[in-house]
């Protein structure tokens, strides 16, 4: 049965948009159980994440694994969001030949910023008419190239690396960009990032988003971060944002099984060093045994060969770790197998000797 009276209420709502709302309400009201119930155990973090993307469907793995149990829980609440649900041209366009010239498409900031907008609850704002609030903008009497120059300048300052580097807080809500070109997403980035109530993640496209997408929503006060997960150049920011997810998530309470068994994984804590070699049952397998100090039952020597296994591959794979080792803060064991690996201790950090 059709009724009349309802149709006023929707048609604010562009029509390739309703499905995906009707998605959102329904996947909101089926978790709201799990989050009564896991608010009255007192294990709930509920951290909220939204995802742009132009294959939203490619999220559906997080519905596995320990993530989806996470769901299920309602310790985080997942949202795929399709950047094509905010355009208006019939093709659906997020792209644009880049200004310049050059090879690829750029996604359009216009398309972008009305997403992010609806998500991040924001307003249009027009940054040209900001002079107060922008101390780089151009006099008004000035020619149009040197306009062009402070315009260019102000957005260079805008994604300076001191900008892109994760800053020392963390507010309720972060837009997160996957970028080739950002600085290296961390551990200590992701443990920062656990903290966060909200996360809004931007997966690029083509030859990337516009630089001004970014930039323009530091400028309205937004806790805006890029990453990259590594020296090499992805189709998208999809698999990047999963890594990031995963990285991020398992160290939220109550999502890994045995909560113990992050706090010794390589590049954790302020003193991160690679994690040892692991081993399990049977002993020995094909012909090759496990090390015989961990079937000893001596706790002590156990640790103590894992501590030293963990320092001798830093050494060998990461020394940079092993320079921003604290000396003060190491035991005589430490300083004695780093010794033995041609380490000089004395001083505030480890200093590699010169190898005759």
């Amino acid at each position: 049965m059709h009724h009349a009276g309802i149709l006023p209420y929707f048609v604010t709502v562009p029509a390739n948009r309703l499905s995906t709302l009707g998605n959102d309400i329904f996947q909101r009201v089926e978790r709201l159980p799990f989050l009564l119930l896991g608010r009255r155990a007192g294990t709930v973090v509920d951290m909220q994440i939204d995802i742009v993307s132009v294959f939203p469907e490619y999220f559906d793995v997080l519905n596995l694994s320990l993530f989806g149990k996470a769901q299920s829980k309602g310790l985080v609440s997942v949202h795929a969001h399709n950047l094509r649900d905010w355009t208006h041209d019939v093709h659906h366009s997020v792209d644009d030949t880049p200004v310049g010239g050059g090879a690829g498409m750029v996604m359009k900031p216009e398309v972008w910023a009305e997403c992010l907008d609806d998500l991040l609850g924001l307003e249009p704002q027009d940054m040209s008419a900001n002079d107060d609030a922008d101390s780089t903008a151009a006099p008004a009497e000035t020619d149009g190239a040197a306009q062009e120059t402070a315009a260019s300048d102000a957005l260079q300052d805008a994604q300076s690396g001191n900008d892109l580097r994760t800053p020392v807080h963390t507010p309720d809500s972060v837009l997160i960009f996957p970028n080739p070109s950002a600085p290296l997403f961390t551990q200590r980035d992701a443990t920062e990032l656990s903290h966060a109530k909200r996360l809004v993640f931007g997966c690029g496209r083509y030859e990337g988003y516009d630089a001004r997408i970014p930039a323009y929503y530091r400028a309205q006060g937004v806790d805006v971060r890029e990453y990259s997960i590594g020296d090499y150049v992805l189709n998208g920011g999809e698999v990047a944002v999963s890594v990031m997810l995963e990285a991020i998530t398992r160290l939220l309470p109550g999502f890994m099984g045995n909560p113990e068994s992050i706090v010794e994984e390589s590049y954790t804590g302020s003193e991160a060093l690679l994690e040892h070699r692991q081993y399990t049952r049977p002993a020995v397998w094909r012909g090759m045994g496990v090390p015989d100090v961990l079937l000893s039952g001596d706790h002590g020597k156990v640790d103590r060969f894992r501590r030293d296994e963990a320092l001798a591959r830093t050494d060998a794979i990461r020394p940079d770790l092993i320079e921003q080792l604290d000396c003060a803060r190491l035991s005589k064991a430490d300083r004695k197998t780093l010794m033995a690996l041609g380490w000089e201790v004395s001083a505030e950090h480890p200093r590699r000797l010169k190898r005759g």
